[in-house]
């Protein structure tokens, strides 16, 4: 089986801080730092419960990615991402669904190709026991981590400060910028619940497979104290890492359905077929 699937990222590879606000405001109140601006920002971030968002920028080893995906956090995780890979040409076009606790990655007619008539591959994680492995196995190891957990990373930083005010898509929105290690990062963890700790230390351990020791993040925050957009960059041993994502909406239903089954190939099924044969 010839491997068509671009990896992707970051949430992206992710898989921040905040809901999305869709109306303009004012800045943030005078006597707020920048500091400050940038959690509140964060611990609103704790009543999202679905999000729909676009992702662009630069993956290591990969090149460009562009993407633009649905995602549900609560009461369950789903997510549906449609992702281009412009440097991989017709290879680089993928359909990823996660549901139910599996990973369906739709190559289309592409993928169709190479695994007899079947356009999607399943990764049921509970069955193979790798979701930690999914990067080595060809697929898009990050893309069910939470985006709007990876921007509130910014919180972490010990130089946050404000940039100014910019307008995205017509919103008014304040830029704060910083750096943060990934030592600092995860010791920023510490002070979060067991929860958010754990989906914080599985995107730390992705960004250190990379090589990636520092990240540089800019935060867009609106007038209602909701992340409006967020871009992180970092060196990595392969290449620069370097993904804006901006929300569209948040907390809009979100329904994700698995493939059809007879149009797809489940990677468990095939490893026993394997072993077996």
């Amino acid at each position: 089986m010839r491997n068509s699937v671009p990896a992707a990222g970051l949430t992206a590879l992710v898989l921040a801080a905040g809901a999305v606000g869709c109306s303009g405001g004012s800045e943030e109140s005078p006597e707020m730092t920048p500091a400050a601006a940038v959690a509140k920002a964060a611990k609103n971030s704790e009543d999202i419960t679905s999000f729909r968002y676009t992702m662009t920028g630069q993956v290591p080893a990969q090149g460009k990615i562009e993407a633009e995906a649905s995602m549900r956090v609560k009461p369950d995780v789903a997510m549906s991402m449609q992702m281009t890979a412009p440097d991989a040409g017709t290879q680089g076009k993928v359909e990823i669904r996660l549901v139910d606790k599996a990973m369906y990655i739709g190559g289309g007619a592409e993928m169709a190709k190479e695994m007899d008539g079947k356009s999607w591959m399943k990764f049921d994680m509970a069955e193979l026991g790798a979701d930690a492995e999914l990067n080595e196995l060809g697929t898009p190891g990050q893309a069910e981590q939470n985006p709007a957990a990876e921007s509130t990373f910014l919180t972490g930083a010990k130089d946050v400060k404000k940039v100014g005010t910019e307008k995205i898509d017509g919103v008014e929105t304040t830029h704060y910028s910083g750096t943060i290690t990934l030592d600092d990062l995860r010791d920023s963890l510490k002070k979060k619940d067991a929860k958010a700790a754990e989906t914080g230390e599985k995107s730390i351990e992705q960004y250190e497979k990379m090589g990636v020791e520092s990240l540089t993040m800019d935060m867009w925050v609106d007038g209602e104290d909701h992340t409006k957009q967020f871009r992180m960059r970092g060196d990595a041993t392969q290449g620069p890492l370097d993904m804006t994502i901006k929300f569209l909406d948040v907390n809009k239903p979100v329904t994700v359905e698995a493939p059809p089954a007879e149009e797809t190939a489940d990677l468990a099924e095939m490893m026993k077929e394997a072993e077996q044969g």
